[in-house]
């Protein structure tokens, strides 16, 4: 088929579109055709299907100008030869279209033009599975010639046609992989949660994976003066693509930096590709077309009449009227305490979360003297005798597990009573020690891990027989785990995180995914080191955005671990040890004044406030009820191993397939064994271990310490194993409860001063970031809001004297805002660097202030740093250098915290800053906060039986209590003095650490394979999908 079009063709330039048809019908391809069309200076010849592949080259039509590009069964050879044949001008060069097939073939291209490509490694194979000496594969990495790549990593085929690309995940975050692939109707990528070991049936390219922050950006040019970039959904998170209503992939145009855009150049130049990526593009971003038409306008005319004109007319010939620009985010204030008007803008969510429902947390001590754990501990510690060791990858517990199949009997003997008592616990603890590393399935250190410490040695002769050398004989044995998160907790985090995408953000319930998608919604998560922690980040994330699949992919790709923030008690270990001294004593002696709380206007300011007065009685009762269900659970692990008999089918419980669910497992239910993959032995060993740290017997002492781990397993039971019936549980529930929600607050200091010192200790570097993050919000939007150099958004890249001015201003930028960046640390003028890279394009935008952005940080933590931080809240005007000030939180909110015993799973404060842009800027009420908190699931799960949370608990699942005001309705709290009350507890933004040098060319530089993907794109036929790598 050969299709001429345009009147007069003699007196025009022909350009030759030489492309199958599937590409050239394209509606991007279309949208650039059409608008050369409509300049009236060009005939366009489309060659068709017929032509290319039938036709010999000398009967092809001539033309001046040759559009080309490689798609799947294009004649590339044969398209050469006609080129040579003619001579035509060529958009696209044909021979380094080779190099594309052959990925080790673009990242040798690129690093012979000085472009930086990953850190990456290859590996070749001659046949399929071919095994290699240079290549090593262990649980958590793959080394190749001795460099090491750490999962997450990304495994490419050296063909370029190939798009199947590969993610490991670590066993740390779940395992498994996520295959990308090119689209398949609303699909990119698919996860594969039991897949562990790379492909081996061909050559591959590993390099590092690096988190993009669940973005993926495309970038397209014409020409090496031009380059467009659009940012959308990545795949490596769900792999749902996300579509507008007619059917198309969103994208949103996003501003490229100086660097990447001299980046782009460098890489259309060193490809001669001019033309790239039309295929790739939405079809509501109309600008990029028009741009691209002018630019190709000028190529051709310079190329074959440079006597014509090629500037720009005014009016281009395809418009007809201006399009108006439809009006974007709604403005509104604060949707939770009243209304402040239209001139409000929400500027920054802070968010301080726990985790979801767990199971109990468990540990077991054992001292051991068996050669084959001593063997076993050497064997991981480097043979160093005094020297501990840890166990948590797959295989060291592996090893374990198998050294303890051999020490334990796989059943009880039945004569044990004969034994000495010490050795029948040592085996039970073995026992225990062989169910926990037994369940299931598989191992990952997400869940449990072992230290081995050695506590005795001897001298034995080296086994040379030349000298001495030291030997353990006895070590201590230290096994924890539970704390997993339950389906409960995972369906929890997920509500919660669709809860705040409803109702935290402006708009009908849509504000955040309409910022989010628009890149106007600056996003991070932050989770400490515990797997749970991780674990409720990436579900409530899943909720949050409106993600489909399963977790693991969305912890990886965007959740980062800070513990030094969100982990760790050590800071304020003695005063919490003093707090507990002197609460034991109150409960004990009974020494807390009976009539104080009542009488005094402030019942929170008194020592040991909310502990019941009859404390020290109930604890008794409480002793007695746990050791009476302690025995009933007993006689149900007695009778396990005939009951599993029965019910094989039931014995293995894979925690990792179960990470995504959040449904029960209603056939171990209907099966009457415990929910989730405890077993009977487990929970016996669980009851067993309270009931003997609760109460000394011999030294008749109550150790109130136990207290919250007693009120834990009864409130767990309870909800998820109210079908084993345990006689008593529900009063040892009650009795647990009104105990914990006295001592449970006051382990975090007796007295509101203690808890002020315990808290600040704690929470010190969690305060200081919300500090810095207050603080570069509030900057941003400063310097949004006030007049300044605007960059000139022409078509073309900047000239060096337009980068040049931009340098100027930065620098001015500086000067003006030197004050406050000075208080910046290191660390977080490099997030800040890092966030520019999806700023929105305002040329696109179709918001009222594209400039600005909403930043959210959302910080998933443990129940220490809850209460630290709600404690610093609460009374930091009690310190010597605030006396005279306000609390933060006003006088009703005190009140309600102090009846608020329990700040449960999923409980969470919420710091909102607003921006009143009627206020003048340099009025201290331009910018406010707005604090609430949540209570979390703390509901009883004896409450509310007969009304709609009864659904609920026939789930195992409480509902999370919504946010509650710690200020008086109409209030306004300044940031200036949110930030002078809360300063002096926090840690200085000089004092945190430095980040990693900055890589040199900002997101380029940064997202693995980003480079070689990039040079994909040039050809119209590449770049189908993926994230780091395609």
């Amino acid at each position: 088929m050969v299709a001429m079009e345009g009147n007069g063709g003699a007196d025009k330039i022909t350009i030759g579109v030489c492309v199958m048809e599937k590409k050239v019908f394209s509606s991007p391809m279309e949208q650039i055709l059409e608008r050369l069309r409509a300049f009236g200076e060009f005939e366009i010849i489309i060659f068709g299907d017929k032509v290319i592949l039938d036709d010999p080259i000398e009967i092809w039509p001539n033309c001046d100008c040759l559009i080309a590009f490689y798609s799947s069964g294009f004649p590339l050879q044969k398209v050469q030869a006609y080129a040579a044949l003619r001579r035509p001008f060529l958009v696209n060069e044909l021979e380094l279209q080779y190099l594309l097939h052959d990925r080790r073939k673009v990242y040798e291209h690129l690093e012979k033009y000085g472009i930086p490509v990953p850190n990456y490694a290859l590996v070749n194979r001659e046949y399929p599975y071919q095994e290699l000496d240079y290549f090593i594969e262990q649980e958590d990495f793959v080394e190749v010639h001795g460099k090491r790549f750490l999962k997450p990593f990304v495994e490419k085929p050296v063909n370029g046609d190939d798009h199947r690309i590969m993610i490991y995940y670590p066993s740390s975050a779940g395992g498994g992989m996520k295959e990308l692939f090119r689209k398949v109707g609303n699909r990119s990528s698919e996860f594969h949660p039991d897949v562990r070991r790379v492909r081996r049936e061909g050559s591959y390219i590993y390099e590092e994976f690096m988190p993009t922050g669940g973005t993926d950006v495309k970038v397209y040019t014409v020409g090496p003066g031009y380059a467009h970039a659009e940012a959308r959904k990545s795949p490596v998170v769900d792999g749902v693509v996300m579509r507008n209503p007619d059917g198309k992939e969103v994208r949103y145009p996003v501003l490229l930096t100086p660097m990447e855009k001299q980046m782009a150049r460098d890489v259309c130049s060193a490809f001669r590709q001019m033309v790239c990526g039309f295929d790739l593009l939405r079809s509501d971003g109309r600008s990029y077309y028009d741009d691209a038409a002018c630019i190709l306008r000028k190529i051709f005319l310079d190329a074959k009449a440079p006597h014509l004109s090629s500037t720009i007319p005014p009016n281009l010939p395809w418009k007809s009227e201006p399009v108006q620009p439809t009006e974007g985010l709604t403005r509104q204030g604060s949707g939770i305490i009243g209304t402040f008007g239209q001139s409000e803008e929400l500027r920054c969510v802070i968010v301080v979360i726990r985790h979801g429902d767990r199971t109990p947390k468990q540990k077991v001590k054992l001292k051991v003297t068996e050669e084959k754990l001593l063997n076993l501990m050497l064997k991981y510690n480097g043979g160093k005798p005094r020297t501990e060791t840890k166990l948590k990858s797959a295989i060291q517990l592996q090893d374990l597990l198998d050294a303890t199949r051999q020490l334990v009997p796989p059943t009880r003997s039945g004569r044990e009573s004969d034994s000495d008592a010490d050795d029948i616990e040592h085996v039970e603890k073995l026992r225990q020690v062989k169910a926990v590393l037994e369940e299931g399935g598989h191992f990952s250190g997400i869940y449990r891990k072992v230290q081995l410490k050695p506590l005795k040695w001897i001298k034995v002769p080296k086994r040379n027989g030349h000298g001495e050398e030291e030997r353990p004989i006895e070590a201590l044995m230290i096994l924890k785990y539970g704390g997993v998160l339950t389906h409960a907790g995972r369906k929890q985090a997920e509500e919660l995180g669709r809860f705040f995408r409803n109702n935290i953000y402006p708009g009908e319930g849509t504000g955040l995914l309409r910022l989010h998608s628009t890149y106007r919604h600056d996003l991070k998560i932050y989770s400490s080191d515990e797997g749970r922690v991780q674990m409720s980040a990436a579900a409530f994330a899943k909720g949050l955005l409106d993600l489909e699949g399963q977790l693991t992919p969305i912890l990886v790709s965007l959740v980062s671990k800070d513990s030094s923030m969100l982990d760790g008690l050590e800071d304020a270990s003695t005063e919490m040890d003093e707090a507990k001294a002197r609460l034991h004593e109150i409960i004990i002696s009974n020494t807390k004044a009976k009539d104080t709380e009542r009488s005094a206007e402030f019942p929170w300011m008194v020592d040991g406030a909310g502990l019941p007065a009859n404390a020290s009685q109930l604890l008794p009762k409480m002793a007695k009820l746990t050791k009476e269900v302690t025995a009933q659970v007993k006689l149900l692990a007695e009778g396990e191993d005939e009951k599993l008999a029965l019910t094989s089918s039931f014995s293995k419980y894979d925690q990792a397939k179960a990470l995504g669910k959040t449904t029960i497992d209603v056939a171990r239910i209907a099966a009457g064994l415990p929910c989730g993959s405890e077993s009977f032995l487990l929970m016996f060993a669980r009851w067993r271990k309270l009931e003997r740290d609760l109460y000394n017997e011999r030294k008749d002492r109550f150790d109130i310490t136990q207290i919250p781990d007693v009120y834990d397993s009864c409130k767990y039971d309870l909800l998820h194993n109210a079908h084993l019936d345990l006689e008593g549980l529900e009063e040892l529930f009650k009795v647990a409860q009104t105990l914990a929600d006295g001592v449970i607050p006051n382990e975090y200091g007796i007295n509101p001063k203690q808890k002020l010192t315990i808290g600040s200790k704690i929470a010190r570097r969690l305060l200081g970031k919300i500090l810095i993050d207050l603080r570069n919000t509030r900057e941003e939007a400063i310097s949004v809001a006030e007049p300044k150099f605007i960059e000139d958004e022409a078509i073309f890249l900047p000239t060096k004297e337009a980068e040049h001015q931009q340098k100027i201003h930065a620098r001015n930028e500086d000067g003006r805002r030197s004050s406050s960046t000075s208080e910046k640390s290191l660390d977080q003028e490099d997030e800040d660097d890092r966030e520019t890279k999806y700023r929105l394009d305002p040329k696109y935008a179709n918001v009222r202030t594209p400039e600005r952005h909403v930043r959210t940080r959302l910080y998933f933590t443990s129940e220490s740093h809850i209460h630290s931080l709600m404690n610093v809240l609460r009374y930091c005007n009690l310190d010597e250098c605030l006396q005279g000030e306000d609390s933060l939180v006003c006088q009703s909110a005190l009140d309600r915290l102090h009846r608020t015993k329990e700040l449960d799973y999923m409980s969470n404060i919420v710091l909102r800053m607003f921006e009143n842009t009627e206020v003048p800027l340099e009025d201290e009420k331009r910018f406010r906060i707005e604090m609430t908190f949540s209570r979390g699931a703390d509901l009883s799960p004896l409450e509310d039986k007969t009304s709609e949370s009864s659904s609920l608990l026939q789930e195992h699942t409480l509902p999370i209590m919504g946010p509650e005001r710690l200020q008086e309705v109409g209030s306004c709290l300044t940031m200036d003095k949110f930030e002078k009350m809360v300063r002096p507890f926090a840690m200085p933004p000089e004092d945190f650490p430095p980040a990693a040098p900055p890589q040199a060319l900002g997101y380029f530089s940064k997202g693995a394979g980003v480079l070689e993907r990039l040079a994909s794109l040039w050809p119209f036929h590449k770049g189908a999908s993926a994230t780091n790598g395609k």
